[in-house]
């Protein structure tokens, strides 16, 4: 990756749309990147890093208004971490919390897809 990518290139990079780049910085959910002397936008490989992790919050259901507000932090005092932790550790124990429902449903549906292959004769799909 170069030291800075056009929104076209940055947004291939995250998979995302470059529509959908410029709607987060509309809605202030990701800083502004900076612009070139002819005012398009350019992001340094610290902002896509910023927007991977941000991607990652989003994947892992972190509502769009908490997302916005870790920005917020990174931007008002990139060093300071603790409001982030604080925000990233409650984060954490919802995501522990939605991996053992996961688990506790795939249990179900295991002990289903048993039963029904046992009604089938053990000769049914696994």
């Amino acid at each position: 990756m170069s030291d800075r990518m056009s929104i076209g290139d940055a947004a291939r990079h995250l998979g995302l749309e470059p529509d959908t780049l410029r709607y987060y910085e509309r809605k202030g959910i990701v800083p502004a990147p900076t612009k070139d002397s002819a005012g398009h936008r350019v992001y340094t490989e610290t902002q896509l890093h910023l927007l991977e992790v941000l991607l990652h919050l989003k994947s892992t259901g972190m509502p769009m208004v908490k997302i916005a507000a870790f920005t917020r932090l990174v931007a008002s005092d990139p060093d300071g971490v603790p409001e982030r932790l604080d925000l990233l550790r409650d984060h954490r124990e919802q995501v522990i919390q939605e991996i053992e429902s996961w688990q506790h449903s795939m249990r179900v549906i295991n002990r289903k897809i048993e039963d029904y292959n046992q009604r089938l004769g053990g000769h049914g799909p696994q």
